[in-house]
Parts: C-alpha cells; sequence; structure tokens
C-alpha cells in the first residue's frame, strides 16, 4: 500500500486549489446544490480512494443519496470565504484538529446533532474527538521509530524523550519533525525530555521548549517536513532514531526494513468531519457523518488505509494484527497522550494563537 503525503502536507499543497474552486462557487452555488447531492472532501491519494469505498459508496448503497466526493482536504480560509459570503457550496469537510478548533471558534460549523447516533457507537469514540462542531475521522500518533540493527534487542533500547535526548547512552544518528507549521513540531516531546509529566504539559512554557530544543538541536542531522522524507532516511540507513508518523514506521516495517516503533511516550491527533455554517445539505450532512463514524464503517476504512479509527468498537470488526499496527489500539493509548488542539488555536491579548507564535519562535530560531 502506498503512503501519501501527511494530511497537513496535504493541506498546504492543495490550499491554493481549493481556494480557487471556491472563488470559482462563490457567485452562484453548484448546480449539485439544488438536487440534494451531498459535496464531501475526502481528502486525495489512497487516503481518499478509501474513504470513497468504506464512506461514500456504502454510505450512497444505504441511503440512496447522491455523494459527490472532493479528493481534497478544506482550506480553512476558503470555508471562511464561503460561510462569511452566505454561500457554502460544501456540505462535509475534513479538517485537521487545530484547524477543526479555530473553525468552531470562529463560527464556521455547524453543530453537530449526536441526537442521530446509537448510543453505543457515541460512546466508542474517542472523548477529544467528539466535539460540538466536529467528529473525529480518524487518528494518527507521532511516534518513536528506531534501528533494531543500531540498537539490538539485548542491549538497552530508547523508551522515552530523555533517552532520545540522551545522546551519550544513545549514541545515533537523529531526526525531529520541523516546527515550520506551528501545531505540528517536536515541541511536547521536548518538555518531556526535560522531564516534564505528559499530563503537565499543557499550557505549554514555550520558552522551556526551545531551552530544550537547543540541548538536541546540534544532534538532529534533519528537521523532516513531510513523511517521504521519514521513509527514505529510515530505508537509506541515514538516521538511527526518528520522531515518525505510525503509518510510516509500520509500512517500513512491513517491508522488512529493521525498524521497530516505540509506543511509549507517542503523541495522537486527529482529523474531523464537520459541516460548513450553511451548508444547504445539513441535515443529510449530518447522516453521513454519523454513517462514517460507525464501528464497522472505520474498520472497513482501516483495512483499506491504516489510520486509526475514532471509534473504539472498530477493533471488534478487525483482525488483531491489523489492530496493533494503529494508534487508537487500547494499548497504545494507554501509552500516549492527545495533542490539545483548543491550546493551540488559543488566542493572547496581542491577538496571535499559540500555533502563530510557535511558527514565529521556530523561524528565528531555527537560524540561530
Amino acid at each position: 500500500m502506498k503512503m501519501p503525503i501527511s494530511r497537513r502536507r496535504l493541506l498546504q499543497a492543495s490550499s491554493t486549489a481549493f481556494m480557487m474552486g471556491a472563488l470559482n462557487t462563490l457567485h452562484s452555488r453548484a448546480s449539485a446544490q439544488t438536487t440534494g447531492e451531498l459535496r464531501v472532501t475526502v481528502l486525495g491519494g489512497d487516503f481518499g480512494k478509501a474513504a470513497i469505498e468504506a464512506f461514500v459508496t456504502t454510505f450512497e448503497a444505504e441511503t440512496g443519496i447522491k455523494v459527490v466526493p472532493i479528493t481534497d482536504q478544506a482550506d480553512p480560509a476558503a470555508i471562511e470565504l464561503m460561510v462569511t459570503n452566505n454561500n457554502v457550496s460544501i456540505d462535509v469537510i475534513t479538517l485537521a484538529a487545530p484547524d477543526a478548533a479555530t473553525a468552531s471558534a470562529k463560527g464556521l460549523l455547524e453543530k453537530i446533532d449526536y441526537s442521530i447516533y446509537k448510543q453505543e457507537e457515541l460512546d466508542a469514540i474517542v472523548e477529544q474527538t467528539r466535539d460540538d462542531y466536529g467528529v473525529g475521522m480518524d487518528i494518527y500518533s507521532y511516534v518513536m521509530a528506531y534501528s533494531t540493527e543500531k540498537y539490538a534487542a539485548g542491549d538497552p533500547q530508547p523508551r522515552t524523550w530523555s533517552d532520545f535526548w540522551n545522546v551519550d547512552k544513545f549514541p545515533g544518528v537523529r531526526s525531529l519533525v520541523s516546527g515550520q507549521y506551528g501545531s505540528e513540531g517536536a515541541w511536547e516531546e521536548a518538555l518531556m525530555a526535560d522531564g516534564v509529566a505528559p499530563e503537565a504539559i499543557y499550557p505549554m512554557d514555550i520558552d522551556r521548549v526551545f531551552a530544550s530544543l537547543d540541548k538536541i538541536k546540534p544532534h538532529i542531522r534533519k528537521w523532516w517536513g513531510t513523511g517521504s522524507e521519514i521513509q527514505q532516511m529510515m530505508h537509506d540507513k541515514a538516521v538511527d532514531l526518528v520522531q515518525s508518523y505510525d503509518g510510516r514506521a509500520s509500512r517500513l516495517i512491513d517491508q522488512g526494513a529493521p525498524v521497530e516503533i516505540n509506543w511509549n511516550q507517542s503523541k495522537w491527533t486527529w482529523d474531523v468531519w464537520a459541516i460548513p455554517k450553511g451548508s444547504p445539505n445539513a441535515a443529510n450532512a449530518q447522516r453521513f457523518i454519523e454513517f462514517a463514524t460507525r464501528a464497522d464503517r472505520q474498520a472497513a476504512f482501516a483495512k483499506l488505509y491504516p489510520a486509526g479509527p475514532t471509534n473504539t468498537n472498530a477493533f471488534k470488526h478487525m483482525p488483531e494484527e491489523l489492530g496493533r499496527k494503529l494508534a487508537t489500539h487500547p494499548e497504545h493509548l494507554a501509552q500516549s497522550i492527545p495533542i490539545n488542539v483548543k491550546w493551540y488555536a488559543e488566542v493572547g491579548s496581542d491577538g496571535r494563537s499559540n500555533t502563530e507564535r510557535l511558527i514565529q519562535r521556530w523561524n528565528e530560531w531555527i537560524l540561530q
């Protein structure tokens, strides 16, 4: 199975095209809106193909409602443009969790109607992904991956981010995610490496984050920006210890690479199904999201694409071997932390969000 670029990188790559589409529909709604058709963003690549098969096609078959899948990710600026101009041409959107938190704070999203959900399905949806204005589509983790040739069985192996920072006890070439996008960076890892307990990470002390990053900076060969870079580095044995998307590391292991995942102190985030405020087909959009978050549908999706289900009952519908590869397997969730997306979206008295502060600080720090 091919692994596409990350959802956030996909957002950066596709936002221009999405914005152009929004502008083209600003003065006249797409004709699909007058026929009752649902227009749904499902992301692109293999992720989008899996979403169409697991959600779109089966929803049409069950309900008779025509769904037009858009293989793109919703750009927050385009959504705001459509909503503020009262000309919404998309009914269901996918957003990264921090973007969804910002959009809901701006009043750009419809409230989710949880009254149409079966209680056993609703109870099984991971709490952090079940928001008033959005429901988790999938969950993925940032994990520590390491070379089993460099850190062989029987030898000490890195288990914490303090170990990752300990270059004397665990010598080797390292790589961490770039902080250029603000809401994605080794911020939480830097605090844990500095002794902060996982439950005490938020609100983050940004000065302490960068003081900790100062210590590891000389030992980082590359600050990666895409999942493909992770795979290439690990495949070529260019690094021994790396922060990685769980799906990328799992893919390498499936290919026989000498790589192991350490799920301890991993952090996880999610993508969100949401409905733009003023969607002309909001009732059917609610039905689609409810359908897509059912356990059997999320299990079907996970069999096509290695993303963790937000509905934990999905694990009852898949082989244990597959379940253990996914971020939301109960054993992995028990030793990981959720990213606090509301903290990232929080705006201070200066009018800037914490994400914006991190971007500015990163851009200054990386050049030092």
